[in-house]
């Protein structure tokens, strides 16, 4: 269980990190925000929080494993 929590968390960390070096790189790129780019950060914007939660559910699973 633990190697699964330890999973969470690092692929979330790794979404989080994606998603918003993608959008930098994109808008410097581009050096406009049109609608592709829009696109391309909702679709970064739905990893990131995918992301997030997969932390909370690390967390929580690290916690429940801590505590008992």
């Amino acid at each position: 269980m633990e190697i699964f929590s330890i999973t969470l968390d690092t692929l979330g960390t790794v979404f989080i990190a994606y998603a918003a070096l993608s959008v930098h790189y994109r808008v410097l790129k581009e050096h406009k925000i049109d609608e592709k780019v829009f696109i391309a950060m909702r679709r970064e914007q739905v990893l990131g929080v995918l992301g997030v939660l997969m932390i909370i559910a690390g967390f929580i699973i690290d916690t429940k494993l801590i505590i008992g």
